[in-house]
């Protein structure tokens, strides 16, 4: 499954392709409360087809108001605000306060999606720069803490590898955390040597390998926006790709299991020359506490810690103190179901 900005990136450029006008909107600026975030898109054909968003949907039907009213004349990029006023907060459906300020990029060969999708199809992070006075578009090479950039004269977007998730271990719990996951945008990979796991998995979307987890994460080089979560108890399959994980740059890392099992854990990773801190990094047992007893609401729990760090968010301390019935909970939990992956 793509992300929704591949999506739009895709469908502009088969719109292009067609000869149909077509543009990209592409949220630039956000004041208070908005619906979507800076760098989201959408595209906008000149008969008012439309994919992606920017707002949820009210500064979209403006937009497709205009467009069908006046078509796509436009041949340089402009830029516009929504919701200065109470009034037109109100009439766009923005929070109270809340602005949002858009790109509108009229599309052509010369906007080079082609280019980029071809790029981006080999995995590579890129940076498009489009000249706001001209509409010239440059692409190069982005590095990965590069964040998008807008100045008077210039927008650059960067645009790479979506988030990615390593699941070790293809049972039912994974299934959930994969489902969930895929609809929150990660490209999902699941590790399980076992056959008999591997033979009944059935989760669209979701590349399953058959590896020894270890080999798979020095072979996926994970990076600073990668993830991996263990969910074997399998301690041959857990522990060896826990290891390289807790070395790699990935931004988290976790392991289902209970408290007295994550502590043997951790004992046995220090045999393997892992350091202090970076068993720190380590995050067993997996997931907030929310009072989850079913597979469903476990992988829930575990999305939510691992969004947390994803974004910066220092977890109340109240969410850590109920460490030790979130692992029992797991604990039960997996025994009741037969969750073994």
């Amino acid at each position: 499954m793509d992300s929704i900005d591949l999506d739009v990136l895709k469908t502009c450029e088969q719109w292009i392709a067609q000869g149909r006008p077509c543009q990209l909107v592409t949220v630039i600026r956000t004041w208070g409360s908005s619906p979507r975030p800076e760098g989201a898109t959408l595209g906008l054909s000149g008969d008012g087809q439309v994919i992606g968003s920017v707002s949820g949907g009210c500064v979209e039907d403006d937009l497709i108001a205009r467009v069908r009213a006046e078509g796509i004349t436009h041949t340089r990029p402009e830029i516009v605000t929504y919701g200065i006023t109470a009034d037109e907060a109100h009439r766009f459906g923005l929070p109270c306060g809340g602005t949002i300020e858009l790109a509108i990029e009229p599309l052509s060969a010369r906007s080079r999606i082609g280019e980029l999708l071809a790029q981006l199809g080999r995995h590579q992070l890129v940076a498009r720069r489009l000249d706001l006075a001209t509409g010239d578009v440059t692409l190069s090479p982005a590095s990965p803490g590069m964040s998008m950039q807008v100045s008077s004269s210039a927008l650059t977007t960067v645009h790479g590898p979506r988030w990615r998730l390593l699941i070790i271990g293809a049972g039912q719990l994974s299934a959930f955390l994969a489902q969930i996951a895929i609809g929150m945008e990660y490209q999902v990979t699941v590790c399980d040597p076992r056959e008999e796991y591997r033979s009944s998995w059935n989760v669209p979307g979701v590349d399953v390998v058959h590896a020894m987890p270890d080999d798979l994460v020095l072979d996926m080089r994970l990076d600073a926006r990668s993830a991996v979560v263990a969910l074997t108890h399998d301690p041959k399959l857990d522990d060896l790709a826990l290891m390289e994980a807790l070395k790699s740059p990935a931004f988290y890392v976790g392991a289902i299991g209970s408290r007295a099992n994550n502590a043997k854990r951790r004992e046995r990773l220090k045999l393997f020359d892992v350091s202090d801190e970076e068993l720190a990094r380590l995050h067993g047992p997996i997931g907030l506490y929310i009072g989850s007893k079913t597979p469903a609401e476990i992988a829930i729990s575990i999305l939510a810690e691992l969004t947390a760090v994803k974004n910066g968010v220092q977890l109340p301390a109240g969410m850590q103190v109920e460490a030790a019935k979130r692992a029992a909970q797991q604990a039960q939990s997996a025994a009741s179901c037969g969750i073994t992956g």
